[in-house]
């Protein structure tokens, strides 16, 4: 289920690590670059349909995957650290500048890439020029029981690398559509293992939100599902209202947490599109 993966590539950061990207070029003249940041399970191939549609519509689109997760095989489910993380994006999104510097650009967190997308204005200042938040993850639902987190804060000193199942492993949470439920199921490159030192920064960044949330200068669009099994969508509401910058938020009725399975024609991506064009 899925429409052509784009072009893949690498990226190569500047400690190292070569990451896979997926670029949709448009059929002209590019309107802005869209930056995709997936979340803790996903990867980019599950968003082929909706990159393809953002690039019709003029966008240059770069979907990265992130470093231990999705293509990349190398320190599967680990990260040196979530300010790693960050400098990934970062560094993927300066290149981009120093390429087509007038072009702006409009990072999109999908659900814990959500997370990332939201720190990039405290981490680099001035990097980016609006946010998309889709069904982010900077107030969740879904979490490891207590005794587990225990576990991984104990390991993260004596075993960063120990294993621990991710906290999104039940298909029926990111989508009620059968099909697509069987194909995160089946899917060969999702994420379902990631190390005590990755989980343990994922609780180190939301702290580290706490304090970025008030740069958040840029305009951010939210979309929310109303069926979001994910995320707490009060609570999330709630924490973006320490943005700065101006906000809109949609709430889809009927949607549930991974849009990209929502049924075709779904107004989504053509509410994104309306929103970036008008800020152009």
């Amino acid at each position: 289920m899925g429409d052509p993966a784009g072009t893949v590539g690498t990226f190569r950061a500047s400690d190292g690590y070569p990451f896979y990207v997926r670029h949709f070029p448009p059929p002209g003249n590019p309107r802005a670059r869209l930056v995709f940041l997936h979340g803790i399970r996903s990867h980019g191939g599950w968003y082929g349909r909706s990159c393809a549609a953002f690039a019709a519509a003029g966008f240059d689109v770069h979907f990265l995957d992130r470093r231990g997760a999705g293509l990349n095989t190398a320190a599967r489910g680990d990260a040196p650290s979530f300010r790693r993380l960050l400098d990934d994006a970062a560094e993927y999104v300066q290149q981009l500048r120093a390429e087509r510097g007038y072009l702006p650009v409009f990072v999109c967190g999908i659900s814990w890439g959500g997370k990332l997308a939201v720190g990039l204005p405290y981490r680099r200042p001035g990097l980016v020029d609006g946010l998309v938040l889709l069904c982010p993850g900077l107030a969740p639902k879904v979490a490891p029981p207590f005794v587990r987190r225990m576990r991984i804060a104990l390991a993260r000193v004596l075993r960063p690398d120990r294993l621990f199942p991710v906290p999104l492993n039940e298909p029926e949470l990111f989508t009620a559509d059968p099909a697509w439920q069987r194909f995160v199921a089946a899917d060969p490159h999702g994420l379902r293992l990631a190390t005590a030192r990755f989980l343990f920064g994922s609780f180190s960044l939301d702290i580290y939100l706490r304090r970025a949330a008030r740069r958040v200068a840029v305009p951010t669009y939210l979309a929310l599902a109303e069926h979001d099994r994910v995320i707490d969508n009060r609570r999330t509401r709630l924490f973006a209202g320490r943005f700065r910058g101006p906000m809109t938020t949609v709430e889809y009725p009927g949607a549930h947490h991974t849009l990209e399975f929502e049924p075709p024609g779904h107004p989504w991506v053509g509410d994104v599109v309306r929103w970036v064009g008008e800020r152009l």
